[in-house]
């Protein structure tokens, strides 16, 4: 089976969902992994957006890369340029994708305002995970 890693900045919102998505959509097929150049907790939001649509990451914690050192993965993708651009040397022969996605936990405005920006985003990672995975033949 194979081992896919989703590295963002703090491992809360978009890697996070990513991940969810990955989990949901591969049906098992893969092993799925989230993690951050640094952690900054699940956030609540993202747990939020994803739940109205049937996707429960509530038990998902943020993690760290150094976490995974020894997982072989097959497949490393960073879902925003920050993690692209900086993340710490990760000895690994997997195959690196980027795609990056705007940060809706940096979004200001109202509640609704907020929220649909979680929405806008989680749309985004829901159909290129959807799209990925077709690629990867998983």
């Amino acid at each position: 089976m194979s081992n896919i890693l989703v590295l963002c900045t703090g491992n809360s919102c978009r890697s996070q969902m990513a991940e969810g998505y990955l989990r949901l959509q591969s049906k098992g097929k893969l092993n799925v992994y989230s993690a951050g150049i640094e952690t900054h907790g699940l956030n609540p939001r993202a747990v939020a957006v994803m739940k109205e649509d049937g996707v429960d990451i509530s038990g998902h914690t943020s993690n760290h890369i150094d976490e995974y050192q020894s997982i072989p993965f097959d497949t490393i993708l960073t879902v925003c340029d920050h993690a692209k651009e900086n993340c710490p040397y990760f000895p690994s022969k997997a195959r690196r994708l980027h795609h990056n996605f705007p940060d809706p936990a940096k979004v200001k405005g109202t509640e609704e305002e907020i929220m649909n920006a979680f929405r806008g985003v989680r749309d985004q990672i829901k159909a290129y995970t959807s799209q990925l995975l077709k690629e990867l033949e998983v």
